[in-house]
């Protein structure tokens, strides 16, 4: 597999700066400072892309439904200085990041999410579900959790895939792809 391409998205420049500069030398990176640009620059040959929930012009949530909704086939991590809630359950992205974020977070999660392509739709269903459980469970009180239907929900969906991926990885070490199923969870 070649190296990804990386989008980086935010309407701060400093942290577009400072993303750009940690990725670019295992990357191919491009920047946009703001949603809007983010769709011009987004394209099929984007691998990974990381982007702002919050802009002013058009915020990560709108750039992410436009970018599902043309069929662009990529992996987005939302990176956000704003705390999760319940509502990121039905959110199409794969990983979540809470600003700040430091170098070595940036660089791990562009490999999980560039080697989850080789592996089947459940795996990766539950490594976005796994991700999406773990920021919301830091952030939000367990009590909150509990009576939010999208939680719930997700906790099902959890359980019922864990059983599945069992026999995914049994397969995946079978045929050698060990180290990647693992890197990837």
């Amino acid at each position: 597999m070649s190296e990804p391409t990386v989008l980086v998205v935010d309407d701060e420049a400093s942290y577009v700066e400072a993303y750009a500069t940690w990725l670019s030398g295992d990357y191919e990176v491009r920047t946009a400072t703001g949603g809007t640009a983010a769709l011009e620059e987004l394209d099929e040959s984007v691998d990974v892309v990381f982007l702002d929930r919050r802009m002013p012009d058009l915020s990560g949530e709108a750039v992410l439904k436009e970018a599902r909704r043309r069929g662009v086939d990529c992996r987005i991590a939302m990176v956000s200085g704003v705390d999760p809630e319940p509502d990121i359950v039905e959110m199409p992205f794969d990983d979540y990041l809470v600003k700040p974020v430091e170098r070595e977070e940036l660089v791990t999660t562009v490999g999980a999410l560039a080697r989850l392509d080789e592996v089947t739709e459940d795996l990766q269903e539950c490594y976005t579900l796994a991700a999406k459980k773990a920021v919301l469970e830091t952030a939000i009180d367990e009590t909150e959790l509990a009576e939010s239907e999208e939680y719930t929900g997700l906790l099902d969906r959890l359980a019922a895939l864990e059983s599945g991926v069992e026999a995914t990885i049994e397969d995946l070490v079978e045929a050698g792809r060990t180290a990647a199923v693992y890197q990837s969870l």
